[in-house]
């Protein structure tokens, strides 16, 4: 989607970079090795996400880093844009068929963020009847591609709504987080009534 909104390659290749690692600061000559291209197309590229307030610019002795602006007012919409195209929830929606039947899916935003998470926060939850194996297996080769653990939880539906019902702390502490959803509806599966 990314790529049928922006019309130059070279733009789509600097964003997703840069919202695959939304907390790293980058240098010209590393993004210019990263999305292979030269180095005044990137330049000029640079400046343009400069001047939309989506980079800020930093100098840091005699090198200077560009890194993704958390106060962008967007930013949760890059995210998750880029997540449901590129990022983990992209692979849980490729392989769907196989994953069996999912009503309801949320990541965490600080998650998508880059952000190391507690071990009490949750970065995903998945509600329905899933294959547990195989969803470990997808996450398993995610987590080696960021680097990173993941904190997940499944749950059967019927399980989240009661759960859900007799406001359990895990579930209000889950739906209340800043997130995006990838599968479901927000109302149906967040809102919750006293």
């Amino acid at each position: 989607m990314l790529k049928d909104l922006i019309t130059s390659d070279v733009r789509v290749k600097i964003l997703i970079l840069f919202l695959s690692n939304p907390k790293d600061g980058l240098h010209v000559r590393e993004i210019t090795r990263r999305v292979g291209t030269e180095i005044n197309a990137v330049r000029r590229e640079l400046e343009r996400f400069l001047k939309a307030g989506i980079l800020k610019r930093e100098s840091l002795g005699n090198r200077v880093y560009y890194r993704f602006r958390s106060d962008y007012p967007f930013e949760s919409d890059l995210l998750s844009t880029f997540d449901k195209e590129y990022g983990l929830s992209s692979k849980i929606l490729d392989n769907a068929k196989d994953l069996g039947k999912i009503v309801f899916g949320l990541l965490s935003l600080d998650f998508l963020r880059g952000r190391e998470v507690s071990q009490g926060n949750i970065d995903l939850l998945i509600v329905g009847a899933v294959d547990l194996k195989f969803l470990r297996g997808i996450i398993e080769k995610y987590q080696e591609k960021i680097g990173r653990e993941i904190n997940y939880s499944v749950m059967a539906e019927d399980e989240f709504e009661f759960r859900k019902k007799r406001m359990d702390s895990f579930i209000i502490k889950v739906l209340s987080q800043s997130r995006v959803i990838f599968v479901g509806n927000e109302d149906k599966y967040c809102k919750i009534e006293n």
